[in-house]
């Protein structure tokens, strides 16, 4: 089990939800409550565009919750600051948490786990297998 120190804290938003800055405070305040430090906050907001509208009822990617570019951003984030452990605002299910540790290479948190009663965030990921780090890390490779 590795320590959790730094965190990158994400979030998906309604363009109607206009108090998701507080939501997101709040969970910060969470984690340095639980000794980690969030270096990064990425937001990705549906419904702000004309477009963005339309797309309110497609379904979000079963994988992954949030966009490719704004995953491509964080899975960035993650490998140059050496992120400890993603939370995100959001609940997830088992399948979108297992696909997000292996595409980010850490272990992914949701806003209900820090509402556990624990004393760190490194109780939290005792299940949670730390992911392979790098460009590659989580990419499916083909077999030949």
């Amino acid at each position: 089990m590795t320590a959790i120190r730094t965190v990158v804290l994400v979030g998906l938003f309604s363009a109607k939800d206009r108090d998701y800055q507080a939501r997101l405070d709040a969970l910060d305040a969470r984690v340095t409550a639980l000794g980690g430090h969030v270096l990064e906050r990425f937001v990705q907001r549906r419904g702000v565009s004309d477009g963005g509208v339309r797309l309110m009822t497609a379904p979000l990617s079963r994988r992954f919750l949030i966009g490719p570019g704004k995953l491509e951003a964080i899975a960035t984030t993650c490998s140059s600051k050496d992120i400890d452990a993603v939370v995100f605002a959001n609940d997830l299910s088992a399948y979108q948490r297992r696909w997000l540790s292996t595409r980010l290479g850490c272990p992914v948190l949701t806003a209900t786990d820090l509402d556990q009663p624990v004393e760190s965030l490194t109780a939290l990921t005792g299940s949670q297998p730390r992911a392979g780090r790098g460009p590659n890390a989580g990419r499916r490779t083909r077999r030949r």
